[in-house]
């Protein structure tokens, strides 16, 4: 028993000592936690993700699509041919193209020349610059031909003089230009009918000699950057040795729209607007000794828009106009269409088109003496109103050497003007009226008025070139004319047929060029003898008028040239009563230049 409690006591004794000795320890050890000590910290970057890491799609995806993306199938088969072939390849070389030479350009020139029946010609254009953005320009012609008509009793000679002086100024955002137009052009109606023998003393006492002035005043604008494309105004006055005098005020101004504000495939939309006053005055009628006055006010607008539909390209448009004539106050407000459609059945070598048009033109006696320089000083004035023109035809090239263009029109035309000759005042001995009045030199039956009349014109016209030739171009046209007339009993003095036959011919030195006319028959009036009042009509013969003309260079400043016209030296009238000149020939000199100073 007392060794099993010293056993006991002996583990009690071992447990004390051991649990005392921990205790110990544990209060060394937090001792030390307590002490501050140097240390190294170690910083470790984020972590970085490469490609390979990421986790792949295993399975391939599917992509749907629509309707509109879905990919046709194409089928097709191939068949082999065996072919023989015997092409080598060999090299080529580049072959030049000859352009010619050069042409140099000059800024100045003077042409002097002298022809048969005592005909001299002087014609110059000079030009100067300023500065780098304007410059000057004046141009003169000058033609004489001294009583050129054979076998007539009163004197043919003409004359034309022409001055024009110009100036054009480029500014930083438009250019401007102004001029002056100044011509005299003499004429003498030497045309006296062949059914009235005149004296010898009545001869002597007509005066046949008539000269026109005309003076004109122009100026023009154009925008760099603007709706206004260009705007253009002209003052003139046009004036005879007679008392006669016609003033005119032109102004027009073109516009340009664009569209593609509003869609951008939508071209631009073009607007010309016009207004003229033209206001003239002749001292006498022929028929009596009052004045005739005339004057028209005319404003436009002609809208165009021009656009393609595939292959067809369409001009769709419209021309109003509004115009008073104050003479006789009377208005008129006017609309015609502007249309016109063409379609390429074979490209480039043929293009159809069809159109609708119409317009209305002021009748001026200016315009009428270019056309006929015979007309008496007391003509009726009147606006001719094209009321519609419905047109079409084709046009294209043939192997790129010809080219042709053909186009039928049918015209419905209110007062359509003819030049119809006046009855004489004179039966060929008296020279005065029995009111006295001496007879003027164009009341002998010599000299031309207008009538006027409403009619349907169906007209064709062809015209073909060819250029196939180096240095060589020659061409053809013709047109032709049927006239259904409302009060006339002929178209007078105008033909139903006429054609041309042309051509010209370069190289370096030599040029050369030819016109062959055809007109074909007219009627002219031819009045019965006095007091009455009564004509019947005749034929005027057609006629061919063949002319030519060439000229040699010598260098580049000065050449030679020779003008033949009338080659078959034909005595046909133009107009009735008035025989032209026979041959005519002119030759003369050019000489070109830079400046003389």
């Amino acid at each position: 028993m007392i060794r099993s409690m010293k056993k006991h006591l002996s583990l009690l004794a071992l447990f004390v000592i051991a649990y005392a000795n921990a205790q110990e320890k544990n209060a060394t050890n937090k001792a030390k936690d307590t002490i501050i000590k140097t240390e190294v910290v170690n910083v470790v970057t984020s972590y970085v993700p490469k490609i390979t890491d990421a986790f792949k799609i295993k399975q391939k995806p599917v992509i749907e699509h629509t309707k509109e993306t879905q990919k046709k199938a194409l089928e097709y088969q191939i068949f082999s041919v065996p072919v023989a072939s015997t092409f080598i390849p060999k090299s080529g070389t580049m072959k030049k193209v000859d352009l010619g030479k050069r042409e140099k350009l000059y800024d100045n020139y003077v042409s002097v020349g002298f022809g048969n029946v005592l005909s001299p010609f002087l014609e110059a254009y000079m030009r100067r610059s300023q500065s780098y953005n304007s410059e000057l320009g004046a141009h003169v012609k000058f033609l004489l031909s001294s009583d050129p008509v054979a076998d007539t009793e009163l004197s043919s000679t003409f004359f034309n003089i022409d001055l024009n002086l110009n100036y054009t100024q480029q500014e930083r955002y438009f250019q401007w230009s102004a001029g002056l137009d100044a011509e005299k052009d003499k004429y003498n109606w030497y045309g006296l009918p062949t059914n009235i023998t005149f004296t010898e003393f009545a001869l002597s006492t007509i005066e046949e000699s008539q000269s026109y002035n005309h003076f004109k005043i122009f100026g023009q604008i154009k925008p760099d950057d603007s709706y206004l494309d260009e705007a253009n105004g002209a003052i003139s006055y046009f004036s005879d040795s007679f008392e006669s005098s016609e003033f005119l005020i032109d102004g027009n101004a073109q516009f340009r729209f664009p569209l593609d504000n509003f869609h951008r495939q939508l071209n631009d939309l073009y607007v010309n607007t016009t207004a003229s006053y033209l206001g003239g005055s002749y001292a006498y009628a022929y028929d009596a000794v009052t004045a005739i006055d005339y004057s028209f006010i005319t404003l436009g607008v002609h809208p165009t828009y021009k656009f393609n539909l595939q292959d067809l390209a369409i001009k769709l448009g419209a021309k109003s106009y509004f115009s008073m004539d104050t003479e006789n106050s009377e208005s008129n407000f006017f609309i015609y269409p502007d249309v016109e459609i063409s379609y390429p059945i074979v490209k480039d070598f043929a293009n159809v088109f069809v159109g609708a048009s119409g317009d209305l033109t002021t009748n001026m006696f200016q315009s009428f003496t270019d056309d006929n320089p015979y007309v008496s000083p007391t003509l009726d004035m009147r606006q001719t109103n094209k009321k519609f023109d419905a047109f079409g035809g084709i046009r294209g090239k043939l192997n790129h050497q010809f080219s042709y263009n053909t186009k039928v029109s049918y015209a419905d035309i209110e007062n359509n003007p003819f030049f119809a000759l006046n009855q004489s005042k004179s039966d060929g001995d008296n020279i005065a009226g029995t009111n006295g009045f001496t007879f003027y030199g164009y009341e002998y039956g010599n000299s031309f008025k207008v009538v006027y009349d409403d009619i349907k014109l169906l007209s064709f016209f062809g015209e073909i070139a060819f250029d196939g030739i180096k240095n060589l171009t020659i061409g053809a046209n013709a047109q032709f004319y049927k006239f259904t007339l409302t009060n006339e009993t002929e178209a007078w003095n105008t033909p139903k047929i006429k054609g041309e036959i042309f051509g010209t011919y370069k190289t370096d030195k030599w040029y050369a060029g030819a016109n062959l006319y055809f007109v074909g028959n007219r009627k002219g009036r031819v009045y019965d003898a006095l007091p009455a009042d009564t004509f019947t009509s005749t034929d005027l013969k057609s006629y061919f008028d063949v002319n030519f003309n060439g000229g040699y260079h010598f260098d580049d400043s000065f050449s030679v040239f020779l003008n033949l016209n009338n080659v078959l030296n034909n005595s046909y009238q133009r107009f009735n009563n008035f025989n032209v000149q026979g041959f005519q020939a002119m030759g003369g000199l050019t000489w070109k230049f830079d400046t003389l100073f």
